[in-house]
């Protein structure tokens, strides 16, 4: 999504997303061939970065089997401080935002 939407360039571009936080916590088992659900939202938006929250359940049973976040912090590819969020990102986080 940002790649394709956002125009995040991970190769050339002036601006890189680093993981500066993740946490999972397990609440279930899932097994191949079965389906998972998988949702994904923004918890928090600032400047320069931005927290996801995911969740993953049993696609037959509904049943929870993780819970998590992920901390993504957009810096300067060369000198590593933080970068602001572009408008265009921002546009693709907003409607991935929890009010």
């Amino acid at each position: 999504m940002l790649i394709s939407e956002g125009g995040l360039d991970i190769h050339n571009g002036e601006t890189i997303g680093l993981c500066a936080e993740s946490h999972c916590k397990f609440l279930g088992p899932l097994s191949f061939p079965g389906s998972v659900d998988a949702f994904l939202r923004v918890a928090h938006l600032g400047s320069s970065s931005v927290r996801y929250e995911l969740a993953l359940f049993d696609g037959e049973t509904g049943e929870p089997a993780a819970v998590g976040w992920f901390v993504h912090v957009f810096v300067d590819a060369e000198t590593r401080r933080p970068s602001e969020i572009t408008a265009q990102m921002r546009a693709l986080f907003e409607r991935l935002q929890v009010a």
